[in-house]
């Protein structure tokens, strides 16, 4: 049935060209995850041989988390190589000039490969909002477990618990869940109504709760004030967790979705300073795919002429642009996490940028 519709609604050129596409696609980009794991393997063999790190972890939690990560991360450069590769040796074979000499638009043209980017397109788009988060929290707890050495003092660690509630903790060791130097101060408006001293602060992750060890804690009351010292123990059920004293790099792209949005609400009171972190990553997540149908456009406008020397100069010039794309693309989260930047402008500039590109190639491109 599926068969017969394509028959129906693809005309041959169509279903040659989706083909092609699809076909050099997956190639290349096979071709290119079995390179990176091999250099991936060579580079961390050490660490897989000297500590105490299993063959199923390797492989059903590391290399499940490594190679949707790089399948994804590569989609959109491969497609891009992919797209000029098979479209340059299409010129060159004088294969594309019959199809536009035969009443054939150069829009018409196009029909296929928008097809096919779009197949690429939604992949990837479920991909980044479902799949490679979780592969992702496989990945980057197998990293941390065996390559990432944890740094064991976290210190001068400030946090808003709520509208009224601040903490400070100058040092936490992760390894025996103890913090050191604890302070947390309870206002009503701009009005200090309780502040709280500890020397050490320990998490019970069996009952979820704060111990803390030889507090001191003072309660004001207008011009009446009540202190109790050197308090031996209490334990308490606070907002706070000990991963929020152990950061790790990549932690947002582990998130799913939902987590995300409660990650934001979250640290709109306690770090508002990591925001644009966070909302790039979500909404790179919905933005990155679209590059499919930039770089498609881009491709086949670079490599539909046929010129003397074949692939190879379209080739080189798509790996420039290649880089480039990247170049961009990592300005762009800088731009937003350390300079200010709106994070949704960012994650938008590579596309803008590189798809109006794509379109004045394209109206230069032979029709």
């Amino acid at each position: 049935m599926i068969k017969a519709f394509l028959h129906e609604h693809l005309k041959v050129i169509d279903r040659f060209i989706i083909k092609k596409y699809l076909g050099t696609f997956a190639f290349t980009l096979g071709v290119f995850v079995v390179i990176s794991v091999v250099f991936d393997i060579s580079e961390h063999l050490d660490n897989f041989t000297g500590d105490k790190s299993t063959l199923h972890d390797i492989v059903f939690q590391y290399y499940a988390g490594f190679i949707p990560f790089y399948l994804n991360l590569l989609s959109p450069l491969i497609n891009f190589l992919a797209v000029i590769l098979f479209t340059a040796k299409m010129a060159n074979q004088t294969e594309i000039i019959p199809i536009l000499s035969g009443k054939a638009s150069f829009n018409r043209f196009l029909r296929p490969y928008f097809i096919s980017s779009t197949i690429i397109f939604i992949i990837s788009l479920f991909a980044n909002v479902y799949l490679i988060p979780y592969t992702n929290h496989l990945k980057n707890g197998f990293e941390n477990v065996h390559f990432h050495e944890v740094d064991p003092t976290k210190s001068e660690v400030h946090m808003q618990l709520d509208k009224h509630t601040f903490v400070y903790l100058q040092t936490y060791d992760p390894v025996v869940h103890t913090g050191y130097q604890f302070i947390m101060e309870k206002f009503n408006g701009d009005t200090l109504r309780e502040k709280l001293i500890a020397q050490r602060i320990n998490f019970d992750s069996v009952k979820k709760v704060w111990s803390l060890k030889s507090y001191s804690v003072k309660y004001i009351n207008g011009l009446k004030e009540k202190l109790l010292i050197n308090q031996p123990q209490k334990d308490t059920v606070l907002d706070m967790h000990p991963s929020d004293f152990i950061v790790y790099d990549n932690v947002y792209t582990a998130m799913s979705l939902s987590d995300l949005n409660k990650d934001i609400d979250k640290e709109k009171l306690r770090r508002p300073e990591v925001l644009n972190e966070i909302y790039f990553e979500k909404f790179h997540r919905f933005v990155y795919p679209m590059s499919a149908y930039v770089l498609t456009i881009m491709g086949v406008a670079l490599s539909s002429r046929k010129v003397r020397g074949g692939v190879g100069l379209p080739l080189g010039i798509g790996i420039l642009l290649c880089f480039a794309y990247i170049i961009v693309e990592k300005f762009a989260i800088v731009f937003s996490i350390k300079g200010g930047m709106t994070p949704l402008i960012a994650v938008v500039i590579p596309n803008i940028l590189f798809g109006v590109f794509g379109y004045y190639l394209l109206l230069k491109a032979p029709k």
